[in-house]
């Protein structure tokens, strides 16, 4: 999808007001290079599983907040997350959360965390358990 279709998206789905008192996006954070760490990728997972938003009780995981999570080699780990609306007020709090969570994790050595609000967060990204928890199913 272009760039301009999916600003337009999101226009549709939150409204231009809305939109215009979202927080930008963080700062660029650089994607690691290097082989993966599968052996890293389980801890990492149950750290993140231990992060959960402040207003809907539910691990950013089973949330479907997390949106890509790489674990290199060397203990670097690179995280590109949402929350559940721009206008969060945890927007500038929660990725430190996220940050100290998975850097508290034995062998990791490095944390990069992304905010981002493309493409922007719908309950389709919750996992059935969560849906489960919150009756939604």
């Amino acid at each position: 999808m272009a760039a301009d279709e999916r600003d337009e998206r999101e226009h549709e789905y939150y409204g231009r007001d809305y939109f215009d008192f979202a927080p930008a996006e963080g700062p660029d954070v650089e994607r690691p290079e290097g082989d993966d760490d599968p052996d890293l990728m389980e801890p990492v997972l149950d750290a993140l599983k231990t992060v959960r938003d402040p207003e809907i009780p539910i691990n950013l995981i089973d949330l479907g907040l997390i949106y890509e999570l790489e674990v290199k080699q060397g203990g670097i780990v690179y995280i590109e997350m949402t929350l559940t609306t721009p206008a969060c007020p945890v927007a500038q709090s929660m990725p430190g959360e996220v940050e100290a969570a998975v850097g508290a994790v034995p062998g990791v050595s490095d944390v990069r965390v992304k905010l981002v609000w493309s493409p922007p967060w719908d309950r389709d990204r919750m996992s059935e358990e969560a849906k489960l928890e919150l009756g939604l199913m």
